[in-house]
């Protein structure tokens, strides 16, 4: 399959916007998701244990939730990604070490795999996402008292 210029330049910007997210979160800038969601969007992570709603509530949920954490790393991969025109559909993995920091210099570390289920659109300040939606995979060595801090 030959592409043109523009199907080549789409798919770049949307594998950066793609990595733009995982940055932003794993560098707790909440702001920074502004540059990657459209204002209307809708980001659903009740599969993993999380909020479920607009850009706001989301920011505000991973303010809460993340602060919990001592490090975490969101590593994409593996997007398939279908253009038509202005609108744009994808499925990518992430794989997500947690780190809880059980105090003393304990910590415990556990593992997320899900698939983010994406919608794309084209704005005039770039490719954004519209609507992403979290499927879980599997959680691996999740403590058994574990609990999604409310927000």
């Amino acid at each position: 399959m030959t592409m043109t210029i523009e199907e080549i330049s789409d798919r770049l910007e949307i594998q950066d916007l793609l990595t733009a997210y995982s940055y932003a979160i794993d560098t707790r800038d909440w702001d920074g998701l502004d540059e990657v969601f459209t204002p209307d969007a809708f980001i659903d992570y009740s599969a993993m244990g999380g909020s479920a709603g607009d850009l706001k509530t989301t920011k505000d949920f991973l303010a809460t939730a993340m602060a919990n954490f001592a490090g975490f790393q969101h590593m994409v991969a593996t997007s398939k990604v279908t253009i038509d025109g202005d609108v744009a559909n994808g499925r990518t993995i992430c794989h997500n070490p947690m780190v809880i920091d059980k105090g003393d210099g304990d910590t415990h570390v556990f593992f997320c795999g899900l698939w983010y289920r994406d919608r794309f659109v084209r704005t005039p300040k770039g490719w954004r996402i519209q609507e992403r939606v979290e499927e879980k995979c599997y959680f691996h060595n999740l403590p058994a008292d574990f609990q999604v801090p409310a927000t």
